[in-house]
Formats: structure tokens, sequence, C-alpha cells
């Protein structure tokens, strides 16, 4: 059977941001876990603010890691000269390549693309 309720408008309203409120919290709490665990990271501000302005991102992430191209072609197998590239815009890379770049960078493909 349907069982109904009924309450002033004002408390149903306080009852929602209650609601809202209760969800930023588990909201926060699974991401303090995340970084906990390890399985996130805080990304500085500066480098969110370079790609925003358009910088490549594996550019951004390489810096990042504090990797040079070549240190990052020898550890993702891709040519540095391809590595340069991508930076400069010139080319996307493929997937496959980005994936490379991903995981030598220990970032999602998403990041990068």
């Amino acid at each position: 059977m349907n069982e109904m309720v009924t309450i002033p408008r004002a408390e149903y309203e306080r009852l929602l941001e209650v609601a809202e409120a209760m969800d930023d919290v588990a909201a926060y709490d699974r991401a303090k876990a995340a970084l906990a665990a390890g399985e996130d990271e805080l990304v500085p501000s500066a480098y969110v603010d370079r790609m925003i302005d358009g910088e490549s991102p594996v550019r951004v992430f390489r810096d990042l890691r504090g990797l040079t191209q070549t240190a990052l072609a020898a550890a993702s197998g891709v040519n540095r000269v391809q590595i340069a590239d991508i930076e400069a815009g010139r080319k996307t890379g493929s997937v496959a390549t980005l994936r490379k770049l991903a995981d030598a960078l220990a970032v999602t493909l998403d990041d990068l693309a």
C-alpha cells in the first residue's frame, strides 16, 4: 500500500539540503580514501592551469614526473621524436601510443586524451 506523509515545504527543503550535504560528505570521504590508498593523486594547480591553457597533457605530466623526453621514451617504448611531435601538437598519437605514454606516466588514457 502507498503511504503518504505531508510535511511543510520548509521542512522538505531543509531535508533536501541535509541529503545534499551528506552526499558531499560521502564524496569527500571517497576522495580521501582514494588518495590514502594511492588510487588517486593531487595535481598541483600550476600543472592543471597549463593543461587548461592548452598545453599538451603529455608534456605537463612528463614535467610533473620530472622526466625528460628521452627518459619517457625509454620508459614507454615510444620514439622520442614522436613524443616531441605529440607535445608540440604536430601529431595526436595513436591510442596504442598514448596508452604506452599513460602507463609510463602512471596516469589514465583519459588524462592524456
